[in-house]
């Protein structure tokens, strides 16, 4: 309980009572897939901080988003978070590289197609006497995928601009 700093928490705590709760429907339909009626009706969509929405209700770069799932479609995500703007691979084993895996993090941390909303991280892994031990990257792999993923978007905002 919390009556200790004077918040009185209980009293605006649903009983759990029917009538009480209301039906907010599933968790996907925050996700307006370009719905823009949907969109209006939802309040809880409303009350994001963000004036610019984008198609697919995520706060990041659209473009952005598609191009970097999209290079990096030949590894398995691990999470990917559309809102927080983050995609964590699993560990990938390359079968043309025996013994050594990479793993790869994006952060997009914008609305807008620009170089610095876009950070990426790739981690390398050699197994060494039956253990994986971390290895060097250079930080000129981490500036080539994100050139990778800044082309696929540009390409991305082309194609849309040409095809409405």
């Amino acid at each position: 309980m919390v009556s200790a700093c004077g918040a009185n928490i209980e009293a605006a705590y649903p009983s759990g009572d029917t009538d009480e709760m209301e039906d907010n429907g599933s968790f996907l339909d925050f996700f307006s897939f370009g719905d823009s009626a949907k969109a209006d009706k939802d309040a809880s969509r409303k009350a994001l901080p963000s004036a610019k929405k984008t198609a697919l209700g995520i706060a990041v770069n659209t473009d952005l988003w598609r191009a970097s799932l999209d290079t990096l479609r030949f590894m398995p995500i691990a999470s990917a978070d559309p809102i927080g703007g983050t995609i964590i691979t699993d560990w990938y084993n390359d079968p043309g590289t025996n013994g050594e895996r990479l793993k790869i993090n994006v952060v997009i941390s914008g609305l807008e197609l620009r170089a610095d909303a876009l950070r990426v991280s790739i981690f390398r892994e050699r197994k060494v006497s039956g253990r994986w031990t971390s290895i060097a990257v250079s930080s000129r792999s981490a500036a080539q995928m994100e050139s990778i993923v800044l082309t696929r978007a540009r390409d991305f905002k082309i194609a849309r601009r040409t095809n409405p």
